[in-house]
């Protein structure tokens, strides 16, 4: 089998010839191929010259193609900080009152800079990889983060807070939900084999189960309905501990949960084994970016070994790979994962 093979075997519930392994790894391959975040982020040649450089390098799979958590924020608006060698960065909010939302006008994604480097360096990476490694095309934000994103976060919790401003909130969530369909469709044009999203204001670290259920589940599922109607299978990422939620997630439709090393893998397993593919979750900063080869090769052997049972598993970071993490910790857990 090859990359595309091995994943898409794991996401059709068919055993693969060995561990599928995707990485969430945009900042490391832009470390490693001597470039910074600017130079990343600025240029859809040199974006996908380090993720087909990464690739050549530790032999995975399935490349997920991410630039930042704001992009589609700044699409829509959302004052931007870009740092010469960090992913860019909310420099504060769109709507000062929520009220607001009654005059924001539709936004067209296609014609914001970033979105159009992140869109192009994708169907580079296609053209180049065709159907040998596969291509996963992260669309961003989910409409509830980027909903916060647009109103900042703690008056956006606030909004949540008072029945009297739910209308308001769902006409906001509304007009996400039309930026981030927008990325979906256009991502599907570049050929990229799979779409994914981050959601990670609406976890339980931050909102309860109850207020998912009703501000961000039923705006996930319209975005899942469309990759699926678009032909794509569709992966949700939400930091933290999503235990809680694991259920409310799986209702989304989504095909995979890429879930935090937060989340314990036990009750993951429990919850997804036969329903979704698990995407994840060795903890990117204290075991891969600080921890020992040893380290790395004993979490990633507890990880297999829970998901041993099922060949709906896909391993990756939990979250995104700090640009520091050793080489030799990243070609560890490539190693145990072919060997396993």
């Amino acid at each position: 089998m090859n990359g595309h093979q091995r994943i898409m075997a794991a996401f059709s519930g068919q055993e693969p010839d060995t561990t599928p392994i995707m990485l969430h790894n945009f900042m490391m391959a832009a470390r490693e191929a001597g470039m910074t975040m600017k130079q990343f982020r600025s240029d859809p040649n040199e974006m996908a010259r380090a993720f087909i450089e990464a690739v050549e390098k530790y032999e995975y799979d399935g490349i997920m193609i991410d630039v930042d958590t704001v992009t589609l924020a700044g699409a829509a608006g959302v004052p931007i900080d870009f740092p010469e060698d960090q992913p860019a960065r909310l420099g504060g909010a769109r709507l000062k009152e929520l009220e607001e939302v009654k005059d924001l006008e539709p936004v067209n994604i296609r014609a914001y800079r970033g979105v159009q480097i992140w869109l192009e360096a994708t169907s580079i990476l296609k053209r180049h990889f065709d159907d040998l490694i596969l291509i996963r095309g992260n669309c961003d934000q989910s409409p509830f983060t980027l909903a916060s994103m647009m109103r900042g976060l703690e008056p956006w919790l606030l909004d949540l807070a008072d029945p009297d401003r739910h209308a308001l909130v769902h006409q906001l969530l509304e007009h996400c939900t039309d930026i981030t369909l927008q990325f979906v469709h256009l991502m599907a044009q570049t050929g990229a084999h799979m779409t994914s999203n981050g959601d990670s204001m609406a976890g339980p670290e931050l909102i309860s189960p109850a207020m998912f259920r009703e501000f961000a589940l039923p705006y996930e599922k319209r975005i899942v309905d469309c990759s699926h109607e678009l032909g794509l299978p569709y992966v949700l990422h939400i930091c933290g501990n999503t235990g809680r939620i694991i259920d409310d997630m799986l209702a989304t439709g989504s095909d995979g949960l890429e879930l935090d090393y937060r989340t314990d893998a036990v009750v993951a397993h429990e919850k997804m084994k036969d329903r979704a593919v698990f995407v994840g979750n060795i903890d990117p900063s204290g075991v891969l970016a600080l921890g020992t080869p040893d380290l790395v090769e004993q979490n990633t052997r507890e990880l297999l070994t829970i998901f041993a049972d099922t060949p709906r598993f896909v391993l990756n970071a939990g979250c995104a790979i700090p640009p520091i993490t050793p080489p030799e910790n990243l070609r560890t857990m490539i190693h145990v994962a072919r060997s396993f």
